[in-house]
């Protein structure tokens, strides 16, 4: 829920606000604050959220975000606490009209950037809280979610995450909840999926697909990352990929901007230019106090381990930002380094939130 989100007074600088912005898709992202940690029970019942990196958001022309909701991993009932958490951020989002906007289609991104609003997208990273049954599918559409994601890393009921080293791809079931899905008008997330899943997903959907998290394979072998078979699968489906803010972009070593430059650049002369975007997995706010911070990611990085679902290279010592490319300015700095390789600004303004303001059209009705 709202554990995690911070409560700092501060704002973003008022000239980035006001200086008129590409519309950009964050199409795996969040609307933490990485200086502060967990809430309390009073806050999360009166359901704060921080200003700041609402605003940082906006300031960034994030028209919308992907935001993970419901459950990932752990112990808490699947559906459960889905539901609550769905809950949750409708209240929020209903206390903050002037500032947040739920996303229930194409437009309503439109419209958010239009307003400068920060639109948010209701995204699951698990389908676990399915409990077998893709009829669910239609509760989860009717409250408003947009995207599912089959698989967290691990085997889930609908397939192999990109941690199962057997590879069997998708199952009965997988096949009957990206059919629901499909019916629904629910996109299809194969982020952490295994190769398999992604490939068999990719044949079995009859409505394009995305990757809306993850990095290029040929880049750098890592299981998070997708090979140039998936993503040209995924590109002739009519797909879209993001390319996210990871280390997983450089196992062993800090990523920098160079890196998302790297991938986005390979992705595209894989994909074609329609079919890249961005999916940060992370928000836009800077980190204050770089300590702290690794103090936090440490105990994180433990934690994922003690669970199973931490991935090969997750370093404490390696934040999960590039360093050069922090805070609510780092869209207008990739465009800028974009532009300074030689990128023209339509293909820009494709890979920053065209491409998959396209696919929402396609997939969720214009």
């Amino acid at each position: 829920m709202a554990a995690g989100l911070a409560a700092s007074a501060l704002t973003s600088t008022p000239a980035l606000a006001m200086k008129k912005r590409r519309l950009v898709i964050n199409a795996l992202g969040g609307l933490g604050n990485p200086n502060r940690g967990e809430w309390s029970e009073e806050e999360i019942a009166a359901h704060r959220l921080d200003p700041r990196p609402i605003a940082d958001a906006r300031a960034a022309g994030v028209a919308a975000t992907n935001l993970t909701l419901g459950y990932v991993f752990g112990e808490d009932d699947p559906f459960v606490s889905t539901i609550e958490d769905i809950a949750w951020w409708d209240e929020a989002i209903r206390f903050r009209p002037d500032a947040l906007m739920k996303i229930r289609d194409a437009a309503d991104i439109s419209a958010a950037h239009e307003k400068g609003l920060a639109g948010v997208i209701y995204g699951f990273q698990s389908s676990d809280m399915f409990a077998g049954d893709p009829a669910r599918a239609r509760i989860f559409a009717d409250l408003g979610v947009r995207i599912c994601q089959l698989t967290y890393n691990l085997r889930s009921a609908a397939g192999d995450g990109a941690l199962v080293a057997e590879n069997k791809g998708l199952t009965e079931f997988g096949r009957a909840l990206v059919a629901a899905l499909n019916r629904e008008k629910l996109l299809v997330d194969l982020s952490h999926g295994g190769e398999k899943t992604t490939t068999d997903a990719i044949a079995a959907s009859t409505a394009p697909i995305a990757i809306t998290h993850a990095g290029c394979a040929s880049l750098a072998p890592h299981p998070r990352n997708k090979t140039d078979a998936e993503l040209k699968a995924l590109a002739d489906k009519g797909g879209v990929m993001g390319v996210y803010f990871m280390p997983y972009l450089s196992p062993g070593r800090q990523h920098m901007a160079a890196d998302i430059l790297a991938h986005i650049e390979h992705a595209v002369n894989v994909c074609g230019e329609d079919h890249v975007g961005i999916g940060t997995d992370g928000g836009v706010t800077a980190i204050d106090n770089m300590p702290a911070y690794l103090e936090e990611h440490r105990k994180d990085v433990e934690n994922r381990k003690r669970l199973g679902v931490g991935a090969p290279n997750e370093d404490p010592d390696i934040i999960l930002v590039p360093p050069d490319l922090m805070g609510p300015t780092q869209f207008e700095r990739l465009a800028g380094l974009l532009s300074a390789r030689g990128w023209k600004e339509a293909r820009i303004e494709k890979i920053l939130g065209g491409n998959f303001l396209r696919l929402f059209g396609e997939v969720w009705g214009v």
